[in-house]
């Protein structure tokens, strides 16, 4: 019999490895990486109470916890290891009696202890085992943890040892017949012998070489008096140059000698105002491209194999490339960095999130659920295909973004009415809403970018829209069918276990990420936690006598079902609805008009940030520290380090790289087979590329280009294929994989937050199949519509 020790408050544990008879058991139990024991403890009027635990590493689930009045029972044969009983009053034995044990114990000992240590009992409970021993596991995360840990301090040596570059303007005026030539302040030329020149000037945007003979040019030289290079030469905007808009162009150079000279010069009559600066940078810098590959896949790697969270991997990424460019001699200051960031889809985000937050409140999302159920008759394809026509529908006029961040917290609890697995239902409806978002010019970042820059070569909104929205219907009917088909067996989509279990597991976890989230500062939030952790406990009980006990209950007709479902799920807070539909609805209103109304002067970011404010005023919050734990961090950071990790590879050169291939591959075809071979390299480049590195970036870059191509006298090329081309390829692209578009991700981050978590893997299963597919439906179209047809104007 375990002892026991009469002082009022005592907490008592007992450590017996052959406490439990069973043969399966005591095989567990006898091996080094398991623990059985129990403990009891006196009351104030002497009576002992007992409680025993079980606990085995590797299932991380099988804990015994039971509470007597008398000394802890041996475990009968019939008893299984997972069920778990709780105390009567959790909180007030918790709050009474806590424990701390050593993690190392293999013989029966007694301990008493003290009441500050709540939190470390139940954690020390949780990690039972022989620490002296690690598993292979265990070995590689420690393996992992110092390679990042040393390369985290080799770029902070790179970071560090090198300043940061700060560009000095100057300002200049050229005419024809008043050159200018400066000498440059060089260091040795054998340390940087590479010289990045930013010239900023009325330059034609569009243009990348010099086009026509007759036009106004600008020519750039950087040499000594004895050698010179060929020269730079730009195009001169006549319209830029009587509007003062001024275009920023850049060039690498090679300055052979330690004095050299920079001299500017123009064909043009009028006076031509430039600004430049230069930056020394060493040979390594043409290896830029080759460093950002190898960060690039790097990045991918720590994702797909989920070595680390996808945040962590995107700020280990920019941290990486930040300090490559330190290393070349080209580390950018802080406001540089900090202007990378897209603050407008930050905004957006931080404001949409924190709307629905709010909205969440009002039970619209259950009580919608429960109203597509009634609508589907409880049929799982037809609610599928509606969910994903409506955010195909809704993605074409509003941000994809703004529509998965409205239409996730529906589906989620639409999912678990309906016993079906979120997971797959919401990577089906983001590349629906990706692909009803390729439809339209407002519906995709990269196609407002596209018209905005195409818009005074005659490609409006409403040109690009007709070529891109007839495309999409045969994508979309492509797109289903594959989808039809990718779930054939309505049993993927179904959940194995009942919908009580699937509640129950998901509770459990929520209550596990809840406890890990509060930090143990106080005593008060060490008892929280606590509490919180033995919540989680009291719910795995239940769900192991549920899944022990359980049998195949009746099925359910739909009648029946859905009036239970509207007994749970109704609207709770009517008044708040109103409030907060009223400014959702005027927020979504703003965002629609504001590619149509030139004279709406804010921005899509300010207007969600705008609408939050509102109504964090009009519902009167007051409690503002709940709506904040509800918008994921995470995911605003992760894009953060994302548009870093891209400027930074923008600026190692693999985007330029990327624009120079395409370039060169279609200038390399013959005459004939010229049309249809650019619109094939750019649609498949575009799309292969969107999917692994963020397509607003690439999109930027690759304008440029191919306005330049479709100018070539030589090549004779209309830019519009080209340009629905590098649409399609950029949009669809970003189905490949989960960090392709900036739905996917925010999709991903709120499934984390509710407890579906969706890896790289599971997204690239459903993603990259339907973006070969969708890419080589809207290849056929382009093919027909512009080479066979020649519908290019």
């Amino acid at each position: 019999m375990p002892s026991k020790r009469k002082s009022s408050g005592s907490l008592t544990l007992h450590v017996n490895p052959n406490h439990d008879r069973r043969p399966s058991v005591r095989r567990l139990l006898s091996s080094q990486d398991s623990d059985y024991g129990s403990t009891s403890r006196t009351d104030g009027d002497g009576r002992s109470v007992g409680r025993s635990y079980s606990y085995c590493p590797e299932s991380k689930k099988n804990i015994i916890l039971s509470n007597s009045d008398i000394d802890p029972p041996t475990p009968s044969p019939s008893t299984p290891l997972d069920d778990v009983f709780l105390p009567v009053d959790p909180e007030k034995q918790l709050l009474e009696n806590s424990t701390e044990q050593s993690s190392n114990v293999k013989y029966r000992t007694e301990t008493t202890f003290s009441i500050t240590s709540i939190d470390k009992h139940l954690r020390n409970w949780a990690n039972f085992r022989d620490v002296n021993k690690l598993d292979m596991k265990q070995i590689l995360v420690l393996v992992k943890t110092g390679i990042l840990f040393i390369f985290l301090i080799i770029c902070t040596g790179y970071i560090a040892s090198n300043p940061e570059v700060t560009e000095e303007k100057t300002h200049v005026t050229v005419a024809k017949n008043r050159p200018y030539d400066s000498g440059l302040e060089t260091m040795n030329s054998n340390s940087y012998p590479l010289i990045k020149l930013k010239l900023d000037g009325p330059f034609d945007e569009e243009a990348v070489n010099h086009t026509f003979v007759n036009s106004s040019m600008i020519y750039v030289n950087i040499g000594g008096n004895e050698t010179r290079a060929t020269p730079w030469k730009l195009d001169v905007n006549i319209q830029n140059l009587r509007e003062g808009r001024i275009i920023q162009k850049e060039k690498q150079l090679e300055c052979k000698i330690k004095n050299c000279s920079l001299s500017i010069r123009t064909n043009n009559e009028r006076p031509v105002p430039l600004e430049y600066s230069y930056l020394l940078i060493t040979a390594q810098a043409n290896n830029g491209v080759y460093y950002a590959t190898v960060i690039l896949i790097l990045v991918y790697i720590l994702i797909i194999f989920e070595l680390v969270h996808r945040t962590v991997a995107a700020l280990l990424g920019s941290y990486a490339a930040i300090a490559v460019l330190a290393a070349i001699h080209e580390r950018p200051t802080q406001d540089i960095i900090i202007g990378w960031i897209d603050m407008e889809t930050i905004m957006l985000l931080f404001g949409m999130m924190m709307l629905v937050s709010i909205f969440a409140e009002t039970g619209f999302f259950d009580y919608s659920a429960v109203k597509v159920y009634q609508i589907a008759k409880g049929e799982v394809w037809p609610l599928v295909t509606l969910l994903c026509l409506f955010s195909a529908v809704v993605s074409a006029f509003l941000d994809n973004v703004t529509t998965i961040l409205l239409l996730t917290p529906v589906t989620i609890r639409l999912c678990q009415v309906l016993n079906l697995d979120p997971k797959q239902i919401l990577m089906a409806e983001v590349v629906f809403s990706n692909i009803g978002g390729t439809a339209t010019a407002v519906g995709d970042p990269p196609n407002v970018i596209i018209v905005g820059a195409t818009s005074k070569m005659g490609i409006s909104f409403t040109i690009f829209t007709i070529h891109m929205l007839i495309g999409i219907i045969p994508v979309i009917l492509g797109a289903y069918g594959l989808l039809r088909f990718y779930y054939r067996k309505t049993e993927t989509l179904k959940n194995k276990d009942s919908p009580e279990v699937i509640e129950l597991k998901h509770e459990i976890g929520l209550w596990k990420r809840a406890a890990a989230r509060i930090s143990v500062a106080t005593r008060e939030e060490s008892v929280m936690k606590v509490l919180f952790l033995q919540k989680s406990v009291e719910l795995e009980n239940i769900l192991s006598r549920k899944l022990h006990k359980q049998s195949k209950d009746k099925i359910k007709d739909f009648k029946d079902t859905l009036q239970e479902l509207k007994k749970r799920y109704y609207i709770t807070d009517p008044v708040l609805l109103v409030e907060s539909g009223f400014v959702l609805l005027v927020v979504i209103l703003v965002l629609f008009l504001h590619s149509f109304v030139p004279t709406l002067y804010v921005v899509i970011g300010w207007v969600a940030v705008t609408g939050a404010v509102w109504l964090l005023v009009l519902a009167n919050i007051s409690d503002i520290e709940s709506i904040l734990h509800k918008i994921e961090w995470s995911t605003l950071l992760f894009f953060a380090a994302l548009f870093i990790l891209m400027e930074a590879l923008t600026e190692l050169g693999l985007i330029d790289v990327i624009g120079s291939m395409i370039s060169d591959i279609i200038k390399s075809v013959e005459p004939e087979s010229r049309m249809i071979a650019s619109i094939s390299i750019i649609l498949w480049i575009s799309a292969l590329a969107s999917s692994f590195i963020d397509n607003i970036p690439y999109t930027t870059a690759l304008v440029p280009v191919l306005i330049n191509i479709s100018q070539d006298t030589e090549l004779d090329l209309p830019l519009l294929p080209l340009i629905i081309a590098l649409a399609f390829g950029a949009c669809l692209g970003g189905n490949g994989t989960l960090i392709g578009a900036s739905a996917n991700v925010v999709c991903a981050g709120i499934a984390e937050q509710h407890g579906y978590g969706i890896n790289f893997c599971e997204f690239f299963k459903v993603g990259f199949p339907m973006m070969l597919l969708t890419t080589a439906i809207s290849h056929v179209y382009l093919i027909i519509c512009h080479v066979w047809i020649g519908w290019n104007s």
